[in-house]
């Protein structure tokens, strides 16, 4: 093993198949999970929450906070921002907490004053036409409109953004900023604070522009980068997760690309990545991708695959980053590889089985009045039952469940054998082949035609639905792992990307949501 595998190895701890490993990149959340895992007993705790208190005392930080935003002496500014970050991260949760709600409710907009401003401008009358001094009365009358619209302007920034702006310049403070907005998402999804969500809402805009496609550096990651990017990779990767140095090395050699965008505030650390395969033909599963299959020669690869995109920073979540850096890797790869024609992604369906699941439970217990005496009347009147399977789909269930499974209907034999223990299901080929028709069936429908808002429901679609992508063709049994099965029974899609369409197919989508698919699809 060379330095460098050395290095990466002793530095990473490989991330395990499991997502629970996946749910504390939010230093807020680690710090909760600190103070679970401390709490075997009460006095653990106290210690816990009494070492981080006496580090930095939350009047300390908040009176650091408030000089960093009151400060009007920028020789010693850094130092105080210094100070303030620091104090921040020495804070316990629950401080952590009172500081940013704080924030959000003593350092928002004077509305006093906004509504002062919008009674003195709704006094105003618009200017008049048709005497002698017309453009004289006009010219003062606008004047008068254009003071106020300023000092309406301004009074509509609050206090917080003098913040915001000025960690923005200060060294690692982009940083910073994500970092706490990753805090303000943890403590919303606890309690959602409308002046939180304010907070949030104008950092997250703040975020957005601050982190514009100009201001990012796309990046060809290899294996000749720093061992301390490299592990970053392995820590972040958020779709498949790398399993050893082989196999860091193989999705980072021959016929493999990985690509990150960078900002030059947070060096070394790339904040979103992605990884592509390059292929003669659409991969239809995952192992063809991962292992299977032994890389081609690169100068006979028709096809760049799009298999893994993931950030690196819960703070900038809802900030769609993704969209410019797949943009700007396929206009890379298209003028270095000409014979590239085909760009697209064998994605993941994160929500499908969720939705599957709660479908079958919902509408088997509806069915279940079907066959109960007096119960037909009302029955008709539900407009919220139906009968989600085929008629050969529930005689094929009802024929194979017996050895397998029981239940009163053929959607509750459905739902038992997608809920069996270790995925047993797809231990039986019979199995397979009788459940392959109305999951892969029920799958389009999932994706097709399940809306949120007028969207895909399902997060991934909606992601290349909206950056122009079409849905080409779903896969059966193409991500076998327990992540893969459990999320999606195992289904993946291709999205493609076609060139000439791209920004016509993300219009429609945005506008009307519609989704364009392949032939095949659409029948």
């Amino acid at each position: 093993m060379n330095k460098k595998g050395l290095a990466i190895l002793m530095r990473t701890r490989m991330r395990p198949t499991n997502d629970s490993a996946h749910l504390a990149r939010s230093p807020l959340a680690n710090m909760v999970n600190q103070t679970v895992n401390g709490s075997q007993s009460s006095s653990g705790t106290q210690k816990l929450n009494a070492s981080s208190n006496t580090k930095r005392d939350l009047e300390v930080v908040s009176e650091s906070m408030h000089s960093a935003i009151s400060m009007s002496k920028t020789e010693v500014l850094d130092s105080v921002l210094s100070d303030f970050s620091e104090g921040y991260f020495s804070l316990c949760y629950e401080n952590r907490r009172k500081l940013l709600v704080q924030l959000a409710k003593e350092y928002d907009l004077n509305r006093t004053q906004v509504c002062d401003l919008i009674k003195q401008y709704l006094g105003l009358e618009l200017p008049g036409t048709g005497s002698d001094n017309a453009d004289s009365e006009e010219e003062a009358s606008l004047s008068a409109f254009y003071r106020i619209e300023r000092n309406l302007r301004h009074a509509l920034k609050p206090m917080y953004e003098v913040l915001f702006e000025r960690l923005n310049t200060h060294p690692g403070g982009l940083k910073f900023l994500s970092i706490l907005r990753a805090d303000i998402l943890s403590i919303l999804a606890e309690d959602n604070l409308a002046s939180l969500r304010a907070l949030d809402s104008y950092l997250k805009e703040k975020l957005s522009t601050w982190l514009s496609p100009a201001a990012l550096e796309l990046h060809q990651i290899t294996w000749d980068d720093p061992a301390s990017l490299l592990e970053k990779i392995v820590a972040y990767e958020a779709v498949h997760p790398i399993s050893n140095l082989i196999d860091l090395k193989r999705r980072l050699g021959v016929g493999r690309r990985c690509f990150g965008y960078f900002h030059p505030a947070i060096p070394g650390e790339p904040l979103i990545f992605i990884e592509a395969a390059l292929m003669k033909d659409l991969a239809q599963s995952v192992q063809e991708v991962l292992w299977d299959v032994p890389p081609i020669p690169e100068c006979e690869a028709t096809c760049a695959l799009f298999y893994s995109i993931s950030s690196t920073q819960p703070g900038l979540s809802g900030i769609n980053l993704g969209k410019f850096l797949i943009k700007r890797v396929i206009t890379l790869v298209r003028k270095d590889m000409p014979h590239i024609s085909t760009f697209a992604t064998l994605s993941p369906i994160p929500g499908y089985m969720q939705w599957l699941l709660s479908k079958l439970a919902s509408q088997s217990k509806l069915a279940e009045g079907e066959d109960m005496p007096n119960t037909s009347a009302d029955r008709s009147g539900s407009t919220f039952w139906e009968n989600i399977l085929e008629p050969e789909e529930e005689r094929e269930l009802t024929d194979a469940f017996g050895e397998f499974t029981t239940g009163k209907n053929s959607m509750e034999v459905m739902l038992n054998l997608l809920t069996s223990a270790n995925h047993e299901w797809t231990k039986s080929d019979k199995l397979l082949s009788v459940l392959k028709p109305p999951l892969m069936r029920l799958c389009a429908r999932y994706l097709l035609q399940e809306k949120k808002r007028g969207k895909a429901l399902d997060f991934v679609a909606n992601f290349h639905l909206q950056n122009g992508a079409m849905v080409e063709r779903i896969n059966w049994m193409a991500d076998r792992s327990d992540k893969g099965l459990h999320q999606s029974g195992g289904i993946m899609v291709n999205y493609v990307y076609r060139l000439g369409n791209i920004e016509d197919y993300s219009q429609s989508y945005f506008s009307t949501g519609h989704i364009h698919t392949s032939n095949e699809l659409s029948r």
